[in-house]
């Protein structure tokens, strides 16, 4: 039996929709060996297989007993989602970094050590610092205002807006042991929080996080150039192939008319009803749904299951050895050889069959439908988004996809 899990913690919403939809999926495709549920566990011995061909990670971030138990069915070959050995491995101030080299643009960002030592270190611990530090230099690279937030952290905790130098030190005196980011503010005119699962499902919506939590995804919105969300949809793809997560949130603030990745950093994001909205909760189920199951079909006993991004798979990646040339030989004369008829080769001609794009219909939304973009590897829909209480096209409930 290949068992789907999932593992969360407070949430509600999400986590049984998801189960339900799963199972009811596997029922409709007349699945015999599949079965989804909520992850159960007892004892956890190292290096033993666990039961579960799939397992959803919504939790592991607060919880370091699961973030352990994932690793080791990991080993032993669960494919969990997401990779929990590149999520203890991955912060924001690299993910940043990482976004430069790949060409999405990100707001110049410096780090910051931590206001308190940490325990058990003393001045001794930082004689390879420099100091006084050259604040000028950052201050004049990132001008003010701007923000301050943890270099490994999430759901906007400890995020500061400092005015200033002296607001700067004093908000730092507040972090106690957290290592900041120090970030230029981009003054934009539309902002989006896309989810992207793998790289070929990207779902874009209107975001406004300056709102109260459950009023930042905007409803019916205003209209949004093709352009800008084709052009946002290519940096998710990016940023998510490098990483490599199976399930994630990319943040874009637009000014100028530039897609500026600010969070992409989120393998467990909001996916509540009452935050997310109808439409947008009915997209992440149902295509989480058909991602899970894919894997679980893919799914080998005993094999390594993770999903690992390009970065990682570029660097172990076996270079290849330059060919030898071979040492030029002295002809030979040899007696002649008795000629023989030749075979005529026989030239297969063999055609991939080509994948038929699977139709996924979401749900029927119960709310306004936002600015939704989905994305079709091998041919793309374009999207619109109907401006407000006008009879224009409003955004497709089918996404097509197509294996890469």
């Amino acid at each position: 039996m290949r068992k789907i899990g999932i593992l969360f913690g407070q949430e509600n919403t999400f986590p049984w929709a998801f189960i339900d939809r799963v199972n009811e999926k596997i029922k409709e495709q007349g699945i015999k060996d599949m079965v989804a549920e909520a992850v159960s566990i007892d004892t956890v011995e190292q290096a033993k297989s666990d039961e579960y061909a799939v397992i959803i990670d919504r939790i592991s971030q607060d919880v370091p007993f699961y973030r352990a138990y994932l690793k080791n069915a990991a080993i032993t070959g669960t494919a969990v989602i997401n990779n929990p050995f590149w999520w203890s491995a991955d912060e924001k101030f690299f993910n940043n970094a990482l976004a430069e080299s790949i060409g999405v643009p990100v707001p110049k960002t410096f780090i910051l050590p931590s206001s308190h030592r940490p325990a058990d270190t003393d001045e001794n611990s930082f004689r390879n610092m420099k100091f006084p530090f050259d604040w000028e230099k950052m201050f004049n690279t990132i001008g003010f205002p701007a923000y301050m937030k943890p270099h490994d952290g999430g759901g906007w905790k400890s995020v500061y807006r400092v005015e200033s130098p002296e607001d700067l030190w004093a908000k730092h005196g507040e972090t106690e042991n957290l290592v900041m980011m120090l970030q230029e503010e981009i003054n934009f005119t539309e902002y989006f929080r896309c989810y992207a699962l793998g790289t070929d499902q990207i779902h874009i919506m209107q975001y406004e996080p300056r709102n109260p939590h459950h009023l930042r995804y905007v409803i019916d919105g205003p209209p949004v150039d093709k352009k800008l969300l084709d052009l946002v949809e290519e940096y998710c793809i990016k940023l998510n192939r490098a990483l490599g997560y199976d399930f994630n949130t990319v943040e874009f603030a637009v000014r100028d008319g530039i897609p500026y990745a600010i969070d992409f950093c989120n393998p467990a994001p909001d996916a509540d009803i009452n935050s997310v909205g109808q439409e947008n909760f009915d997209w992440i189920v149902e295509n989480a749904a058909d991602m899970a199951i894919a894997k679980a079909k893919k799914y080998k006993k005993g094999q390594m299951n993770l999903t690992w991004g390009s970065f990682v798979k570029d660097q172990i990646e076996t270079p290849k050895a330059p060919k030898k040339t071979a040492p030029v030989k002295k002809a030979v004369k040899k007696a002649p050889v008795k000629k023989t008829a030749a075979k005529k080769a026989t030239k297969t001609n063999t055609k991939a069959k080509k994948a038929s794009p699977k139709a996924v219909v979401s749900e029927t939304a119960t709310a306004p439908k936002p600015v939704v973009k989905k994305v079709a590897p091998k041919k793309k829909t374009a999207t619109k988004v109907a401006k407000k209480k006008a009879p224009a096209k409003k955004a497709a409930t089918k996404t097509k996809t197509a294996k890469k």
